[in-house]
């Protein structure tokens, strides 16, 4: 069995995510070893070797990282991986490796609500801050002598999607890297490398590993230099993943083609549910037909996330709602098993109406999903 680039190896997503990143099966041995807690490793006579000291690598990490690389880029060799101790974790070091005083960056101006406050530091190191839309390729207008394009499709937490590869082309031909937040769409959603990026990084702690119980993040790219800087900034600044979070990580994976098309069907259904009430605005989600961004994410998608949006008519009806909901966790985060929603509003980063809502699907059953959220509707009416 041969895969999409020639290379011997499993060609079915299920297939990948359950086997990704095991070692050479050992007699007696576990087929996912447990972690290695070592802050130190035995290192006599002169330095060689992977393992040294717990800042730089760790055998729990190595297992992770080849395994979101074959999930970020399937049969190509090349591709380097590396995890962080969160999302923001990874985010900053892409930013502040590649970038000196004197660069610009592109930032989406409707991306996530940390970016915002990224950006100040990154103006405080004597760093270009330049901003636009995701929707509409937006930020092709304020590209020219920009030494990073970072983008974020779907955006959060409006959904909205630009075109990758597009942005990627003009980028490049103008002498920019280009990063690719892949957070909401996931490795099985999208693959930012095979469309061009130099970096996909995102956040793990959401739906790569489902539960809602641990931090993680990770970059991969396929440029040494680059990646070499990446590496260098996660070793000044020791932001590291811990060896346990690194094997939940790892175990996770294991069930993520399972979740993300249970959670997917799920999304399209409320989707649905939601499209056909008065009282909803606003609503958002790439894989219905007639949403604005579904031509978009249609072309370069293979599955449209976990995340829906929509717009109740006041900042109490939302929260109402949301307290109706028996389901449906009011938390924060998105991707997990369980389903959550919040009124994003309340922590004053996005630039969205007070009865804005996300809503992270879960596993649960799609009837009972989309029940529980028509009843909270109607419960929540004045």
């Amino acid at each position: 069995m041969t895969d999409s680039a020639g290379h011997d190896g499993p060609t079915g997503e299920g297939t990948r995510a359950v086997r990704a990143g095991l070692p050479e099966p050992v007699r007696h041995e576990p087929t996912l070893p447990g972690p290695v807690f070592a802050a130190h490793f035995h290192l006599p006579g002169e330095v060689t070797g992977p393992y040294a000291y717990g800042r730089d690598d760790n055998p729990t990490w190595t297992l992770l990282e080849r395994a979101i690389g074959e999930l970020e880029a399937p049969g190509h060799d090349g591709v380097e991986t590396l995890v962080f101790a969160s999302g923001m974790a990874a985010i900053s070091s892409v930013l502040f490796s590649q970038l000196r005083a004197g660069d610009a960056v592109v930032l989406p101006g409707d991306g996530y609500q940390v970016l915002p406050m990224v950006g100040a530091q990154l103006e405080a190191y004597g760093i270009e801050v330049r901003t636009a839309p995701t929707a509409g390729d937006a930020q092709l207008e304020v590209l020219d002598g920009a030494r990073l394009l970072w983008i974020e499709s779907p955006s959060n937490p409006g959904l909205d999607v630009c075109d990758i590869r597009r942005l990627v082309e003009a980028a490049h031909a103008r002498g920019a890297l280009v990063a690719v937040d892949n957070t909401l769409a996931t490795p099985l959603g999208q693959r930012p490398l095979e469309l061009g990026a130099d970096f996909s990084v995102a956040s793990g702690t959401k739906q790569l590993t489902g539960h809602g119980d641990i931090l993680l993040g990770y970059v991969a790219g396929r440029d040494a230099e680059t990646m070499a800087a990446v590496r260098r900034w996660r070793k000044i600044v020791g932001a590291i993943a811990g060896p346990m979070e690194a094997w939940l990580a790892h175990r996770s994976i294991a069930t993520l083609q399972l979740r993300v098309d249970r959670q997917n069907t799920t999304a399209l259904a409320v989707a649905r549910g939601l499209s056909e009430r008065p009282e909803v605005s606003g609503l958002r989600y790439p894989g219905l037909p007639d949403d604005p961004a579904h031509t978009t994410a249609s072309r370069q998608m293979r599955r449209y996330g976990c995340v829906v949006s929509f717009t109740l008519p006041t900042r109490a009806r939302a929260e109402r709602f949301l307290g109706a909901l028996r389901l449906v966790d009011d938390a924060t985060s998105f991707g997990g098993v369980r389903s959550t929603a919040e009124r994003r509003r309340r922590w004053g980063g996005d630039q969205v109406p007070e009865g804005f809502v996300r809503l992270s699907v879960g596993a649960e059953d799609p009837g009972d999903l989309v029940a529980d959220v028509l009843r909270a509707l109607d419960e929540s009416a004045d």
